[in-house]
Parts: structure tokens; sequence; C-alpha cells
């Protein structure tokens, strides 16, 4: 695991005719530069996570034009799960441009990448350097992860990148005819259904009064935003019996339900069956 950080002048280009053993990951911050990948090209400016598999003739550099490039970047081998997050964004032969990528993710990219470059060079003795904050670190600050707990923790740190550009750069596609606005509210929901979510509250996130919202959104979904939460936070219940061995206490009040007993009263209403019946006995209908 090897991570930098450059900012270059428009002579710098790189060309490797025979590609290279381990995977290239590049995010830039400013400038811009072009990336040559097999019969593939890309041009990236800030924002744009740029991924180049092994084994591919590959070249990059400063765009012709551009004042400079300034990127980070990091080879290494990647985990098995990183193909299927990028899978939508290959341009050809395992070049993946990720782009674009909101303004509101770029800051925390940029942190993890920050921690990868500090971990990066943890001896695994002691506690682990702290992430310098502020300024961007050298024009040319670079760090090979030797040891193993360094690696996987710049590893870690690096899959978080990955996450949260192939996870933002290209919204979900939308059903026809639902409202933005229902939609989002949708999003709201299901990311955290335990939350103390009323039609105010998600009416306030998404621009409407609670009248206009409650109404949109039951005629366009078929169903209200308290009966949408309370299966929300059935399934999320569900998914924790599959996976955990928290007790049924602690499912309820991590999926949002005020009670064990209101939990319980739920489930009986929606599946003819109590949660610890559930647990034993396979998936709930509908789950």
């Amino acid at each position: 695991m090897v991570v930098g950080y450059f900012d270059q002048p428009p002579t710098y280009g790189i060309s490797r005719p025979r590609g290279a053993d381990s995977w290239l990951f590049t995010w830039t911050t400013g400038g811009r530069g072009r990336l040559r990948h097999g019969s593939a090209e890309a041009r990236a400016g800030a924002g744009d996570l740029v991924v180049l598999a092994p084994g591919v003739p590959h070249g990059y550099g400063v765009e012709p034009g551009a004042r400079h490039w300034r990127f980070w970047w990091a080879h290494c081998q990647a985990r098995p799960s990183w193909r299927s997050w990028l899978r939508p964004y290959d341009a050809c032969e395992g070049m993946y441009v990720v782009t674009p990528t909101p303004d509101t993710v770029r800051g925390r990219v940029e942190g993890a990448f920050r921690r990868m470059l500090t971990d990066a060079r943890w001896t695994g003795t002691d506690a682990p350097p702290p992430t310098a904050p502020g300024d961007a670190p050298g024009d040319e600050s670079v760090a090979v992860a030797h040891g193993t707990a360094a690696r996987e923790l710049a590893l870690c740190s690096l899959e978080e990148v990955v996450l949260l550009t192939a996870g933002t750069a290209r919204p979900q596609p939308s059903r026809p005819g639902i409202d933005a606005r229902v939609r989002r509210a949708e999003a709201l929901i299901a990311a955290d259904p335990a939350a103390p979510h009323t039609v105010r509250s998600l009416a306030e996130q998404v621009a409407l009064s609670p009248s206009r919202f409650a109404h949109l959104f039951t005629r366009q979904t078929g169903q209200s935003p308290m009966r949408a939460l309370r299966e929300a936070r059935l399934r999320h219940a569900a998914r924790l019996l599959e996976s955990t061995d928290l007790s049924v206490e602690r499912v309820a009040a991590a999926s949002g339900f005020v009670s064990p007993f209101h939990f319980n009263r739920v489930s009986r209403e929606r599946y003819g069956r109590p949660p610890g019946a559930y647990r034993g006995s396979g998936p709930m209908v509908g789950a």
C-alpha cells in the first residue's frame, strides 16, 4: 500500500506500457489531469475519482493546457468487494471514472486520504500518529505501509473513499411520476428508521407544510408517511433479528419502537406472530 499527494506542473507525465501489478486510485483536488488506460481515456477535475485496474498499459499526467494537477493517489491490491461498487463507472478495460462526486462529501473524502497518509506511516507500536488537520501536505508527500496494521488501516480509509464516491456520484434511478420531495423523504426514513421522524420533521426537511407533505406522500406512494415509517422499522428490526443476537428489547429500541410491548403488538398486527417467534422460524412475510 503506497499513498501520496502530488501537485504537479504541466511537464508531469507517467507512462507504463506494461501497466502495473496493483490498482491505482487517483482523487483530484485541483487543476486537471488526463489518464489513459488501454483504449480508454479520461479527464479528471476536482472531485473526480479515477481508478485503473492492474495489467493494462496506462499513462497519466497534467492535461494539456492546464496549469497543474493536484491529486491524491494510492497503489494497492483492491479488496474484492470494491469491484461491484465501481462496476457502474467502468469506462472500458478496467478504467473506472467515478463522477460527479457531490460537494457535500468531498471534505470527508479528503479527510480519508489524509488518514491514509498518516496511517501508512504507523509502525504498529505505540499509538498511531494523529492526522494533521488544516493545510494540505507537501507537494510530494508519499508514504509506504510496510506493516500489516498500517496497511489494513490505510485500506479501510481507501474503502471509505470508494464507498462515498461510488455511492453518491450517480443518483439512484427514480420511479416515474414520483415527486423528488417524496423520494427524499423515503430516503430519510430508509437511512435511519429508528430516528424520531414525524410528519412535521419530514415535511420540514423537504420544504413542505405538514398537510401538503402528508397528502403528496400518501397519494404518490399509497401509504401515509407514518405507515411507511412503521414498515421501515419492521424491516430494520427483521434484519437485526436475522443477523444479531440482540435481545428483542434491544432490537425494539434500535428500530425506533417506543417499547418492546409496542414492537410486539405491531409485529403481531403485521405478520401474525411476535418477534421472538420470528427469530426462530424464518423470515417475516414481506420483510
